[in-house]
């Protein structure tokens, strides 16, 4: 096997399981508990990498059987086989749950890799699109990061995902701060200072206040709003959990779309 394959193999192979994992702790708190608001952004954001992941394994080709069986999860089927409603959030993690199941057997063939598409054979992943952002310059740069962000969630490096996701929060809510005008800022209420001299909490803050983006970042956890504090320090083990750093990133999701509404 070619060795650019075997390493892409892997990549998604490790990629699986870890929405493997994640998705049956969240069938277990949905079984717990299906109406908890938590767990169903929890759940969103799990379907959303889900998605990210099939969608390159076939190649972005929606009729890849992969593509196809993803698709069909969401939908509950009446007795004469068509699509009829949505089906349960448990049963759709249930049947995403198979359908990753699925990818990983196919991977793990002996044809190479039989689930990867010709396309995504050699595709770079998508980058998540910033075209929101008024600084040409600065959407690269989010990004890479962004997609940086996502693999050291899945790789189980908590810090470093909250730190990322912070970053970028702190980088699109300060773009959409300048384009608006210090100026106008001023007459809303914000401190005369430069935006550069502000905290993060008070860029957050004035964003709100000026109605760029709405009370997501409510949620942020204490260690996300300190996120700089501990940017260029060792952080001991744990001090920055699983739930922070998915917290975190499911609200620069939140902002985003605040930003950007067509999205």
């Amino acid at each position: 096997m070619d060795e650019t394959l075997r390493v892409q193999i892997e990549t998604y192979l490790s990629r699986l399981g870890a929405l493997i994992s994640r998705g049956r702790q969240l069938r277990d708190k949905l079984a717990a508990d299906p109406s908890n608001p938590s767990v169903i952004a929890e759940t969103r954001a799990w379907q959303e990498d889900c998605g990210v992941t099939i969608n390159q394994l076939s190649g972005g080709s929606k009729a890849h059987w992969l593509a196809r069986s993803f698709s069909q999860g969401f939908l509950m089927r009446s007795e004469d086989g068509r699509a009829a409603e949505g089906a349960a959030p448990a049963e759709i993690v249930t049947r995403l749950l198979d359908v990753l199941e699925q990818a990983v057997a196919s991977l793990t063939q002996t044809e190479e890799g039989a689930v990867i598409s010709a396309s995504s054979a050699t595709a770079q992943p998508a980058p998540r699109r910033f075209e929101f952002v008024h600084n040409a310059e600065l959407r690269p740069v989010v990004e890479q990061a962004y997609i940086d962000g996502r693999r050291a969630l899945e790789q189980g490096e908590y810090d470093l995902a909250l730190r990322t996701s912070c970053g970028i929060l702190e980088a699109i809510v300060t773009d959409a701060l300048e384009h608006k005008g210090l100026s106008t800022l001023i007459a809303l209420g914000a401190p005369s200072e430069k935006i550069a001299e502000w905290s993060f909490e008070t860029r957050l803050t004035v964003a709100e206040r000026a109605g760029l983006i709405r009370g997501g970042c409510a949620r942020l956890p204490a260690v996300a709003r300190a996120y700089r504090d501990h940017a260029d320090v060792e952080v001991s083990s744990g001090m920055v959990s699983e739930r922070d750093a998915r917290t975190a990133g499911q609200v620069l999701n939140v902002v985003m779309r605040d930003l950007d509404p067509g999205r």
